[in-house]
């Protein structure tokens, strides 16, 4: 059994009132943290209000040296944090191992930024009005930030908020999500090992009510939530007038032209599908694919999905785990349903397994119709969907035809079709000859239309995360 503590202002809290953390793989109980309500939000932000003022204090090389030395003990526990993960959300204990490698990443990235967040010199003279001034302008933290992260990658998306706040100069009080909050507490108590002031560090295990206490306090200046369209909708009507990052759902989709290597698309729709069990905001989760050539691929991915091991995710071997709860099991089943009674047909699994009921079998289903949840949801499973075009317009209305709109992965060799996507998807990343999946810690990140507002990677957010104040100078005679 884990049991953590909730953290405010640096100190270490324990109550009786506790959050269990249920492993989804086996459904037992094997950790628990403090439930925290409004009252302690309200304590975090008072501290915060402190700890901004002493991060103010610090230099740019004093916030990187703090921020290396969190990667560096991060480094040492790397084993550690890798299995909390597998317990607290079923991804494998390959997936937990590769988000502390990425963690450890945009913990340095964000060490390197402190040092180089950046001003400019204005062209004041420029204006009709400007003869004989000089300006510049330069950022400032922008204050408190609040941040809310969810359950599927609880340590690096922690990672992408708190780092580059801390890098900014900015304190954070962080609600994770309440079924994986045992990994963002370790890498808070790691910041605080690390010397980061002790008033800038706050988590908050809790619910809504919480959620809502950070985001609508007056005190807060910058929202930064990864989750739901749902949840975030909320969010942005609730907030007020602060700045809101949001980083929401999509259901991605892959275009497989009839010149693309299709074994290539085949081998990276599974992998870009399956990953976390299907459970990530960028999973392919529709393939489209010209019907020219859609009979090799369909055998290509049928092949390719056969051969997943799917089941106890602390086994090395295994490529998907479980599902995070049975109600989510429940959820998938009854939308492939739907779907099938409106024409889909399942060529592979759609079902779970009947022992280990959190794990849902890799599933492809075919000519999904478009009034389907399957095809204009986010699904969040174990799932890719396959749908046939005839020509690259049609691909490329498909693609748009989502209120969603984060990243697409276009398999071509024709330069025309690609740059057609590159600027035609509505979407915030085209990624060429890969999967939609794809992403680098350090690339401006983020999507259009419901899939959010902003971008993360630690230079990105840095820019939430400041305020720029601008000088003007009068050297007139």
């Amino acid at each position: 059994m884990i049991n953590l503590p909730m953290i405010i202002g640096g100190q270490k809290i324990h109550k009786n009132e506790k959050i269990e953390v249920i492993y989804p793989y086996t459904q037992e109980v094997i950790g628990q943290v403090p439930k925290g309500n409004p009252e302690d939000v309200e304590k975090a932000v008072e501290k915060a209000k402190i700890g901004l003022e002493k991060l103010k204090s610090l230099s740019s090389y004093e916030k990187y040296r703090i921020l290396m030395k969190v990667a560096s003990l991060l480094e040492k526990r790397k084993e550690e944090f890798a299995r909390t993960i597998v317990y607290e959300v079923g991804k494998t204990i390959r997936e937990a191992r590769t988000e502390v490698e990425r963690c450890i990443n945009t913990v340095i990235f964000s060490a390197e930024e402190a040092k180089r967040i950046p001003g400019e010199y204005v062209h004041i003279d420029a204006s009709p009005n400007g003869k004989g001034k000089k300006g510049f302008y330069f950022r400032e933290p922008a204050g408190i930030v609040a941040a809310i992260t969810p359950f599927n990658f609880p340590l690096n998306l922690t990672a992408h908020k708190i780092a580059p706040s801390i890098a900014a100069g900015c304190p954070f009080v962080l609600k994770p999500s309440e079924r994986t909050p045992l990994s963002p507490t370790m890498l808070c108590e790691l910041f605080l090992e690390a010397g980061v002031p002790e008033e800038a560090v706050s988590i908050i295990p809790g619910f809504a009510d919480v959620g809502q206490a950070m985001t609508t306090h007056p005190d807060v200046r910058v929202v930064s939530f990864t989750g739901s369209l749902k949840v975030g909708e909320i969010i942005a009507k609730q907030a007020g007038l602060k700045k809101i990052v949001m980083e929401l759902g999509s259901n991605s989709a892959v275009v497989v032209d009839k010149d693309a290597d299709l074994e290539k698309a085949a081998k990276k729709s599974v992998l870009g599908g399956f990953a976390v069990a299907g459970q990530v905001c960028i999973s392919v989760q529709r393939i489209l694919v010209h019907e020219d050539v859609a009979s090799q691929f369909q055998e290509l991915l049928k092949r390719e999905v056969s051969k997943l091991k799917f089941g106890d995710p602390m086994d090395e071997e295994t490529d998907v785990g479980p599902v995070i709860t049975v109600d989510e099991v429940n959820r998938i089943q009854s939308w492939i349903k739907e779907a099938v009674e409106k024409g889909a047909k399942i060529e592979k699994g759609g079902i779970a397994c009947a022992e280990e009921k959190t794990v849902f079998q890799p599933t492809i289903v075919y000519d999904v119709p478009e009034e389907s949840k399957l095809f204009y949801e986010e699904a969040f499973a174990p799932v890719v969907t396959v749908k046939k075009f005839k020509d690259i317009d049609e691909a490329l209305e498909l693609v748009n035809k989502t209120n969603y709109g984060l990243q697409v992965g276009v398999f071509t060799n024709n330069l025309n079709n690609a740059w057609k996507f590159i600027k035609h998807a509505h979407v915030g990343g085209v990624i060429i000859n890969d999967i939609p999946t794809f992403r680098a810690d350090n690339m401006p990140y983020g999507g259009v239309k419901g899939s959010g507002i902003g971008r993360e990677g630690p230079r990105y957010a840095i820019e939430d995360y400041t305020e720029i104040k601008v000088v003007v100078f009068d050297l007139n005679e």
